[in-house]
């Protein structure tokens, strides 16, 4: 197999700059027990090994590689990563990476749709090549940074599309559209969400809100929660002893890890901590993750007079991140918006008490006093009483634990997620002329313009909140 890299000279002089060679797509097996019917599928995302953000790209990588298992033929493009090839196969999946053009934006907050533009250009450019070796049952998009080349895609390629909605602009911002570049980022959901044949969403809670922020028919809306990968999340345990010796003292441990924005509710972790100690001497607390933040959580350690209690090391990888996680004698998920809650369920699989807050798709993962503790989001006094509850009774917290991680075992693997994923698939598939032909009326009717957006908060206008 070739494989061209960033800089490398081309195959041929009449090949254009940075594009993969085409390599033959490896025959694969067909599995036992598994329907001859499959799907050649075009993944697109923002992220995907080896460029991770957050949760998405990690989702992304464990469900084609899981499609891939099943016996489906699946291709993610995706942004380009500096030193990975351009085309790969791995695990079974065909992997096209989208190199940025020469006249780059910043990935910033005040240049993001900017950015997002000129990488779907890029990335529509890369996803027409690979649509050369072959045609697609069907298109699956991962959010609204890729709105724009799954458009252009479904309209030049005539395939059905899907789109996976993580989370919305309206939820990060409990409702609120504050700045332009927030009303443009809910728009095109919108626009996505409406001209999907299938919508993906991984929660109940979702579902309600993809349905009434953007009025799609709830019939036309697919739960497929997030999964996880147990083996991936059990630490030696030489590494669980470090993390604690490390972390812990000779106090009880609480963790925390995710991205540290506003809405991950950091904030009210470390408003509680100074009772926390009074009732727990010794008590440390580790804050894992990094993001924009992270300057305004220091500065409240500071003022807390926490420093010698809360450790942040930043973004842990390999191993450290489990061990830390097994470590601790209570996993708080303290978030305001959590569309699903996939943190909880690497904390659950790691063998962590959980204390989490009733918001979301957390609120369908644990079932308080069952599989975890739980309290109201923004709550310092509730997220008090609920670690309080798991560190002062040790033996019913490792009992939750236990629970929690049957749990994960039991109803959050990958092969099943794969499998309903590939359902919404065939829904979309089936229905793709009709769905067409309806989408063509509205048009006629309506006009291609959104629908006005209504002022003030979103999710009360919505009856969400």
């Amino acid at each position: 197999m070739t494989i061209l890299r960033v800089g490398e000279q081309p195959a041929t002089a009449t090949e254009p700059r940075n594009r993969p060679t085409r390599t033959a797509r490896p025959t694969i097996p067909q599995q036992p027990g598994v329907p001859p019917r499959t799907r050649r599928i075009l993944m697109l995302s923002w992220e995907y090994p080896p460029v991770l953000v957050g949760g998405l790209g990690r989702h992304v990588h464990a469900l084609s590689v899981a499609l891939a298992a099943a016996g489906h033929e699946v291709t993610v493009v995706t942004r380009h990563a500096e030193g990975a090839p351009l085309e790969e196969y791995a695990d079974g999946v065909q992997i096209v990476r989208a190199a940025e053009d020469p006249v780059t934006f910043p990935l910033a907050t005040n240049s993001l749709l900017a950015w997002t533009m000129a990488f779907n250009h890029t990335l529509t450019r890369a996803a027409l090549r690979a649509a050369e070796s072959g045609g697609y049952d069907v298109i699956h998009a991962h959010d609204w940074l890729v709105a724009h080349t799954a458009m252009t895609l479904r309209e030049h390629l005539d395939v059905p599309l899907v789109s996976t909605i993580h989370a919305t602009e309206a939820g990060r911002h409990q409702g609120w559209l504050p700045e332009e570049m927030n009303r443009t980022i809910h728009g095109v959901e919108h626009w996505l969400a409406a001209e999907s044949g299938r919508v993906i969403v991984c929660s109940g809670y979702m579902r309600d809100e993809v349905a009434a922020l953007f009025g799609v028919p709830v019939g036309r809306v697919d739960v497929v929660p997030n999964g996880v990968e147990p083996q991936r999340w059990q630490a030696p345990a030489a590494a669980v002893a470090a993390a604690r010796a490390r972390f812990a003292g000779d106090g009880p441990l609480v963790t925390f890890a995710g991205r540290l924005v506003y809405e991950k509710g950091v904030q009210h972790l470390l408003a509680g901590l100074p009772r926390l100690r009074q009732r727990h001497p010794g008590l440390r607390a580790v804050v894992v993750g990094d993001g924009p933040y992270r300057a305004t959580l220091a500065a409240e350690v500071h003022r807390l007079g926490l420093g010698d209690t809360v450790s942040m090391p930043g973004f842990l990888g390999g191993t450290d991140l489990p061990a830390v996680m097994a470590a601790a004698d209570c996993f708080a998920v303290p978030s305001i918006y959590e569309p699903f809650g996939m943190v909880a369920l690497e904390g659950a699989a790691a063998g962590a008490p959980l204390a989490v807050a009733r918001t979301g798709g957390l609120a369908e993962i644990v079932e308080p006093g069952v599989t975890g503790m739980a309290f109201a989001p923004q709550d310092p006094d509730g997220l008090v009483e609920a670690v309080h509850a798991l560190l002062a009774d040790r033996e019913h917290a490792r009992a939750l634990a236990r629970r929690a991680r049957t749990m994960v075992h039991e109803q959050y693997g990958w092969s099943a997620i794969a499998s309903r994923t590939a359902a919404a698939y065939a829904a979309a598939i089936a229905r793709d002329a009709a769905f067409t032909a309806e989408r063509a009326e509205q048009r006629m009717a309506l006009g291609r313009a959104l629908p006005p957006l209504p002022e003030g908060n979103l999710l009360a206008a919505a009856g969400l909140r």
